[in-house]
């Protein structure tokens, strides 16, 4: 069962390369005192999350700012040094933070899992877009299979 609007994000260690190494994120303080936008991908480095779902809140970070969104923050079910190998590539200056939830840990605990073992891919995420306010998810869009419609930057800035 999917999370819903009203519950707390579950508290779950992602992933982050830093410079001396990889850091745990715990996600209760990450989102805590914060408004959110939290956003799932199935995957770095594939076709709609390199081309659209990520590039979208790198072009619209400023927008969704001054919206008063105080961090945007991608989570996928890749390793660490993948989801920093992709933050270089496709968002430069760090206006998204990228986390990596390699076991999907947080995806599962969201309800948020998707089987992609068809496709050679193993278990990811659902793509979805969320607003959380301290810690609590306040809206959520999860996109249908092979959609792209609901979890944009552009439909999320049309609902703040």
């Amino acid at each position: 069962m999917p999370i819903e609007v009203g519950q707390k994000v579950p508290d779950v260690k992602l992933k982050a390369a830093a410079r001396d190494g990889i850091r745990d994120v715990s996600t209760r303080e990450l989102f805590a005192g914060k408004r959110s936008v939290l956003f799932g991908v199935p995957g770095a480095f594939t076709p709609t999350c390199s081309a659209r779902h990520l590039p979208g809140f790198v072009e619209k970070a400023a927008e969704l700012r001054a919206k008063g969104i105080d961090q945007l923050v991608c989570v996928s079910v890749n390793d660490a040094f993948v989801m920093e190998a992709w933050g270089r590539e496709r968002a430069p200056g760090g206006e998204v933070l990228l986390l990596a939830d390699g076991n999907a840990a947080f995806t599962e605990a969201l309800g948020l899992g998707l089987d992609a073992t068809g496709f050679g891919m193993g278990r990811r995420c659902q793509r979805f877009a969320a607003l959380v306010e301290d810690g609590v998810v306040t809206r959520l869009r999860v996109e249908q299979p092979g959609k792209f419609e609901v979890s944009s930057a552009d439909a999320i800035l049309g609902e703040l």
